[in-house]
């Protein structure tokens, strides 16, 4: 029996680009890597610049936040995220990284939508300004905080801090939040350290060995040269004997 309804397309894609430029895409990027590192092993599900469809059947209430996090949902693939498919759940957590073609009233729209959905935690970080602003849900509203430094997010465990006037972000350990190159730039350096020590290590060992080794030459030579010792003054005593002289007379009249 075939119908007449015509399926609903929900796409995937816009056709627009991930970032305008790479200061958006690496503080994206190291938002998404990081929140992925962190949870892991858990049934936290985090993204970037993936289509959010809050609405069955409504494939034009959609946004792209350039990061998002949805506890209680497995991390895996995802072509678009469909709340209807994701046990209703709503992501709890979004970041929006401003590019040069964005506008403030841009921002407050997705400020507005992010409130309704059902959005508890909303980052919205101005990487030319090192600024951000932080919203957290408070009943039905988003409320933007003021002391933005001395926030804990109550989902992530981060903080944002400024070093050396650039805005960063802090895990829950004290880490700041890398790039991908810039965390494998630093295991790269651990990598390399630990090597360093490793090496350090075995030349003390070999070190101890040698010096053990000579310890242990210098005492075979004292013995030897003991033994030496011992040895001609047996071979004297008994040629004293020989000769009829006792060599402990001698020894007594010394």
């Amino acid at each position: 029996m075939s119908s007449n309804v015509a399926e609903i397309v929900y796409p995937e894609s816009d056709g627009k680009p991930m970032a305008d430029n790479t200061l958006q895409w690496d503080w994206m990027v190291k938002i998404v890597g990081e929140l992925r590192e962190m949870f892991a092993g858990q049934e936290v599900f985090v993204a970037g610049d993936l289509f959010w469809y809050p609405v069955q059947g409504s494939p034009n209430i959609v946004t792209a936040p350039d990061g998002l996090v949805a506890f209680g949902r497995p991390p895996g693939y995802r072509g678009s995220y469909k709340q209807w498919e994701e046990d209703n759940i709503a992501p709890q957590v979004v970041f929006e990284v401003l590019s040069p073609n964005n506008t403030y009233g841009e921002m407050d729209e997705k400020r507005a939508f992010y409130e309704k959905y059902g959005v508890e935690e909303y980052y919205f970080i101005d990487p030319y300004e090192n600024e951000v602003e932080i919203y957290l849900r408070r009943g039905k509203r988003l409320m933007k905080q003021d002391d933005v430094f001395g926030i804990e997010s109550p989902r992530l465990k981060i903080r944002f801090a400024k070093k050396d006037d650039e805005l960063v972000i802090l895990a829950p350990d004290g880490r700041t939040f890398q790039t991908r190159e810039e965390r494998v730039e630093e295991m790269q350096d651990e990598i390399e350290e630990s090597r360093r020590l490793i090496q350090e290590e075995r030349s003390r060992a070999t070190d101890a060995v040698i010096t053990a080794e000579l310890e242990r030459r210098k005492a075979d030579e004292e013995r030897r040269k003991a033994d030496e010792e011992c040895e001609a003054k047996e071979r004297l005593a008994a040629k004293l004997r020989e000769l009829g002289v006792n060599p402990d007379d001698i020894i007594r009249g010394s």
